[in-house]
């Protein structure tokens, strides 16, 4: 977990950075097109693969009944991290550096060590301890230091003004090497915790061992010569060390991933690969010589994505022909064909692609946006009924709000198209949009009735947590 520690040298000014902003929910296509938009990914196939990465996991942890999330950042470096007790953070880079499932199961298992062992409180705790101290050795310096000066002002001498700075500066000091001390441990703790919970499902260890072998190959030199009491994690070399000893010893050790386990998390890397990096990269990752399922996949949606919509549908239509049941290859020929301005034509693969997938919310909010986007009136009320459903299950989804407003919009039920245009607006954090909404779809309800109360929670409301 990537914690950073800020230890600023004023009272006030102690604070722990754990930043992770989950605002808006859309598709791959959708946050890659995004140039400032906010960082979490959304995509139906990733989020299933992890989920069931993580589900045996939790519940050996004692975590099954949480609820725990998995967030998608959208970042490319390899970082996955704990910000709440109630959602696991993944950079798509992480899952896309795996190179199999275990390598970031191992990753999931680290992070899920950090939730059971309630380390982010226990943080909380020690970060409030520590304030306290700083604040009290802050004023005792200050203090001497007021006196040196008055001392040095009538007698020339300022040994307790230089006594009081000092005062300040070593609790400080010892404040913030207890600190990273006591994070250092917990780290240790969450990986012993990862390869036990990874032991109990049967489960190798050797992908985390794998993953942090290569981090230190790769920090070796950045960490030579640094003060190993200052570093907020255990120094590389030694924290593989110990992680080989007692990982080592698992009786699952050498037992590998699943053929068709590991073809799903070469899909989903393939997927990440080509709507997240550029179509040169993705073109050497999978060169036309490579005939494999993930190379296709790859090329297919890079080509749709970059302008060739004919080539693409071909290519996927080869892969549908291959895996006729498979509801992603016919989600990315619906987005394909709907991103290109083909919102009729798009509506059966996604018809077909919400069936095969239980229904899955977001392939039904692109669903809705594809009846919403022929302006073909006789789709609307089958659009609310789909985009009710959809937000109903995935509430935080801007995405199928404004969707859902549009459809309302079309029908003439403005109160209720007000309402789903406030909620979206909530979502993306434009407080002042959403209140006015709101506001002006109180008028259009009658007093008391549902939606009324609705919109009165969002004219009342804070702006959503993250």
């Amino acid at each position: 977990m990537l914690l950073q520690i800020a230890l600023r040298r004023k009272a006030s000014a102690l604070t722990a950075l754990v930043t992770a902003t989950a605002i808006a929910l859309t598709p791959f296509s959708a946050a890659r097109a995004q140039a400032k938009g906010p960082p979490v990914l959304r995509d139906t196939e990733t989020e299933q693969l992890l989920r069931e990465y993580t589900r045996p996991i939790l519940r050996v942890a004692g975590l099954e009944k949480q609820n725990i999330q998995m967030v998608i950042i959208n970042d490319g470096s390899f970082n996955a991290f704990v910000a709440d007790g109630r959602r696991i953070f993944v950079n798509w880079g992480a899952i896309l550096q795996s190179e199999t499932p275990n390598q970031i199961i191992g990753v999931l298992a680290h992070e899920t060590g950090h939730l059971a062992g309630g380390h982010l409180s226990k943080l909380r705790e020690q970060l409030a301890t520590a304030q306290t101290q700083m604040i009290i050795a802050m004023l005792l310096g200050a203090g001497a230091i007021a006196a040196g000066s008055t001392r040095s002002s009538s007698a020339g001498n300022n040994g307790l003004a230089n006594a009081g700075a000092a005062a300040i500066a070593a609790p400080q000091e010892m404040i913030r090497r207890t600190l990273l001390s006591y994070q250092r441990q917990q780290e240790e703790n969450a990986d012993r915790a990862g390869v036990k919970f990874l032991t109990a499902t049967q489960q190798s260890p050797k992908g985390m061992y794998e993953t942090f072998k290569r981090f230190t190959s790769e920090s070796l030199f950045a960490s030579r010569g640094a003060d190993p009491y200052l570093q907020s994690h255990p120094m590389p070399a030694e924290r593989v060390a110990a992680l080989q000893e007692f990982a080592g010893s698992s009786p699952y050790w050498n037992k590998k991933d699943d053929p068709a386990l590991q073809l799903r998390h070469d899909m989903v890397r393939a997927k990440i690969s080509a709507f997240m990096e550029r179509p040169e990269t993705v073109y050497r990752r999978y060169p036309q010589t490579n005939d494999s399922l993930p190379a296709r996949y790859a090329r297919a949606i890079s080509t749709y994505l970059h302008g060739d919509l004919r080539s693409a549908l071909s290519q996927i239509d080869a892969l549908i022909q291959v895996q006729p049941n498979n509801p992603y290859f016919h989600e990315v020929r619906g987005q394909a064909l709907l991103e290109s301005g083909k919102p009729a034509e798009a509506i059966a693969p996604l018809r077909k692609a919400a069936a095969l997938s239980n229904n899955a919310p977001l392939i039904e909010m692109l669903l809705g946006q594809a009846l919403v986007g022929t302006d073909n009136k006789a789709y609307t009320d089958e659009a609310v009924r789909i985009l009710r459903a959809a937000v109903a299950r995935e509430p935080e989804a801007a995405l199928g709000y404004t969707q859902l407003a549009m459809a309302y919009g079309r029908k003439g039920d403005y109160a209720e198209a007000d309402l789903a245009s406030a909620q979206a607006a909530y979502l993306r954090g434009d407080n002042k949009t959403a209140r006015e909404l709101a506001t002006r779809a109180k008028t259009r309800f009658a007093v008391g009735t549902p939606g009324w109360v609705k919109a009165d929670d969002i004219v009342a409301a804070k702006p959503p947590r993250n």
